[in-house]
């Protein structure tokens, strides 16, 4: 079932507001998909998925290769699953480095999770601008 990015249901939001690990599918540079466990939060207001990481790991490595090809940003997934319900946000990726995005999503996951994260001086934010959601919350 399709969900309106910005204005998902109720019971869709709540999906995303509950405390489940996710998937994040990104493209490797050969075009197959590297699928990894992950937090993730969903800001439909301003309809943004994000995933905190470390500067180095592949998926953020994956990200940064898309955005210096031609296509300028990495096309994603990320999921989530319980029972009967999923949830999958799909759009494009970016890898941001500024403090204070890293901060928000820092601290939008300490919201969703219930933990902050150590501190990580390494720490970047994978931001993903929503063009599609799905599943059935």
């Amino acid at each position: 079932m399709s969900h309106d990015v910005l204005h998902p249901t109720p019971e869709y939001l709540a999906f995303w507001r509950e405390r489940h690990v996710c998937t994040l599918t990104t493209p490797r540079p050969d075009g197959t998909p590297h699928v990894v466990p992950v937090g993730v939060t969903y800001d439909p207001g301003a309809g943004l998925a994000r995933v905190i990481s470390n500067r180095h790991s592949k998926k953020v490595r994956n990200v940064l290769a898309a955005q210096a090809s031609a296509a300028g940003a990495a096309r994603v997934a990320v999921c989530q699953m319980e029972g009967r319900r999923w949830a999958t946000l799909e759009g494009r990726a970016v890898v941001r480095t500024e403090a204070e995005a890293v901060a928000e999503a820092v601290a939008r996951y300490a919201e969703r999770y219930g933990r902050t994260p150590s501190p990580n001086p390494d720490r970047v934010v994978i931001e993903i601008a929503l063009d599609r959601a799905m599943g059935r919350a």
